[in-house]
């Protein structure tokens, strides 16, 4: 009786200002689904890391639209079926309100037609092999026409390079990566004289290694899942002692730096790397150790962009003043970040231009920057878009 004589006294309007203020106090969820397990149980660390980072740093800064960000974590254990339990789990069973994922394109393929069904924004933070397009998903990873042809031209250009062997996991973007590498090589006039695939699960590269040996090639390009087939490939490959100029399309620096001497002269293309200098890169890296102290991972090409990736959604949703999705979505090519590698902004066919370096490990471990290219176009990835 006390309630009813209650809402008698509030009226209609103070019902609505009572639940828009409930409402206001519900946290914004987002999700993310990552290989904590398989392929990429070596990079997943860093990426829940600067996760991690981005949510505290939003809530203690007021949330979005006064609302504090709640983080979803689930293990998509690097692989297709591991994707669809993930983002089954997270849209349809947690409801969250956006995603934000770092995974391999195995998991990303099979994950989209969950994202379709659930109608959520997804953020794809990882580099890739381009030209997956979906109405719900935006990327601010690389995609081959950004990162292949600092490489290439360096190994041709730098080292004389012109015949090269390819190796690659055999899935979408091995052979999406070196597909395009081979394109780009035979464009400017190089040979590509052995191309070889390994599937996603298996480590032992030992019969395609004896095939680099036997045709002897001036240079060699790999394009692997990031983590432990990199790894793996890497190690092997310097025990051969084949000697052969080594550039990698899939190596970020946390793993690079683990290698040791393993790593030694590789060449790599990034668009990010600790030593770009900016006061938004040293502020990210003194955020993180503040964080995380002796337990921080190196940042690297996986986990910047997924920390810049939480910054993009809160601008589309405090543009929009909602979390509705299909108004944020319309949002997310009008919003930019300046973050740890510079200007992001997904408006070009929901990729992004983005400056990229050409690097090179050194004896100490450390990375030299060789070469930088300045706001590279993605091409026309998703024209439809």
């Amino acid at each position: 009786m006390k309630t009813i004589k209650r809402i008698a006294q509030i009226g209609i309007v103070g019902i609505s200002l009572l639940s828009s203020q409930v409402f206001a106090a519900d946290p914004i969820k987002i999700g993310v689904a990552v290989g904590l397990s398989g392929a990429n149980s070596v990079v997943a660390p860093g990426v829940v890391q600067s996760s991690e980072l981005a949510v505290s740093e939003i809530n203690a800064n007021g949330g979005i639209l006064g609302r504090q960000v709640e983080l979803e974590i689930v293990d998509d254990a690097s692989g297709a079926v591991g994707a669809q339990q993930a983002f089954n789990t997270l849209i349809l069973r947690k409801n969250v309100d956006a995603v934000i994922a770092m995974e391999t394109s195995a998991a990303r393929n099979a994950a989209l037609p969950v994202v379709s069904r659930g109608q959520v924004p997804y953020i794809y933070t990882s580099f890739y092999e381009g030209k997956s397009c979906n109405k719900w998903m935006y990327v601010n990873g690389w995609v081959p026409e950004q990162q292949v042809q600092p490489v290439v031209d360096y190994l041709s250009e730098n080292e004389g390079a012109k015949t090269y062997f390819l190796v690659g996991n055999d899935y979408s973007f091995g052979r999406g990566m070196l597909g395009f590498t081979k394109d780009y090589i035979e464009k400017i006039g190089g040979e590509v004289i052995g191309e070889e695939y390994l599937p996603i699960d298996s480590s032992n590269w030992t019969s395609i290694i004896s095939r680099i040996r036997s045709v002897k090639p001036d240079a060699l390009i790999s394009a692997t899942a990031g983590g432990a087939p990199n790894v793996s490939l890497i190690k092997q490959l310097q025990s051969s002692g084949i000697p052969v100029h080594y550039g990698n399309l899939a190596i970020d620096e946390g793993t690079a730096r683990t290698l040791g001497d393993d790593a030694t002269g590789m060449y790599m293309s990034a668009s990010y790397l600790t030593s770009i200098d900016s006061p938004e890169n040293e502020a990210f890296k003194k955020a993180l150790k503040a964080k995380f102290g002796d337990e921080m991972k190196t940042p690297n090409e996986l986990s910047v962009p997924q920390y810049e990736a939480f910054y993009l959604y809160k601008a589309a949703v405090e543009k929009v003043g909602s979390t509705d999705s299909s108004e944020v979505i319309e949002a997310l090519d009008d919003v930019s970040y300046t973050g740890p590698r510079g200007f992001i902004q997904m408006n070009k066919s929901r990729h992004t231009p983005i400056t990229m370096r050409l690097a090179q490990v050194q004896d100490d471990g450390s990375i030299s920057i060789l070469e930088t290219f300045a706001k590279v176009e993605p091409n026309d990835q998703c024209p439809q878009y």
